[in-house]
């Protein structure tokens, strides 16, 4: 799953990883974002589709809906399984037309160790220490009632190969070719599926290590949450 992420580099350093060519997005901002500690029911800052060429806009991270079944209750999940998308009716209004992408330079999972009575936080990030896009569904605006407020969901796929020492789903991590096309107004419902299912980065392009506790309180802010204790 991913409960926490990082987003220290600017949006102009993502969008160049993406879009080397400039041929997506107008001039963004070049300040850093330095976010090493962000929690779910924040606003985190999305590039997604729209007619007339993908967008860049902040949007809380959580998708609140009621839901009828097995009795009526609120929820609002942070992380949306591809096989429930691929199968469900609760994403229908977002997927495939709410595709987004979620800048990222790494996220967190915890680890029980034995003998250990909290669990181990471990940073997961790229081996190559570049930039890296979660593939996610956004909705930007509100919808026309007020059960329906706006927000984001990152799509996660089951974690097959090393990375299921760490945890048993991950964030689906797609690389600058795919992300790119994942913003195309012009993508199908089976290519959308084919991509988030199938296409996401494979164990072996990433690395982790454990780091400080202190990521588990969310006042928690700084770089130092990402440094390995070892």
């Amino acid at each position: 799953m991913c409960g926490r992420f990082v987003m220290f580099r600017s949006m102009d350093e993502y969008v160049q990883e993406l879009d080397p060519q400039g041929d997506l997005f107008a001039k963004v901002d070049r300040t850093p974002i330095a976010r090493y500690n962000i929690a779910p029911s924040t606003d985190v800052q999305v590039m997604h589709v729209e007619p007339d060429g993908p967008q860049i806009h902040a949007v809380h991270w959580g998708w609140k809906r009621e839901v009828q079944y097995p009795k009526p209750k609120v929820v609002q999940p942070i992380n949306a399984r591809i096989e429930t998308i691929a199968r469900g009716r609760f994403y229908k209004t977002l997927f495939p037309d709410h595709r987004a992408l979620i800048p990222a330079d790494g996220w967190y999972e915890w680890v029980k160790e034995p003998g250990d009575e909290k669990k181990q936080p471990f940073f997961i990030r790229l081996k190559s220490h570049k930039p890296m896009f979660f593939a996610g569904l956004a909705q930007i605006e509100d919808g026309p009632t007020a059960d329906e407020p706006a927000g984001m969901v990152i799509i996660t796929a089951d974690a097959a190969g090393g990375l299921l020492d760490v945890h048993d789903r991950r964030p689906v991590v797609l690389s600058p070719e795919l992300a790119r096309e994942w913003l195309s107004p012009d993508m199908t419902k089976d290519r959308a599926k084919e991509i988030a299912r199938d296409c996401g980065l494979p164990p072996d392009e990433f690395e982790w290590y454990p780091v400080s506790k202190d990521v588990g309180n969310v006042r928690n802010k700084g770089e130092y949450l990402i440094k390995s204790i070892t």
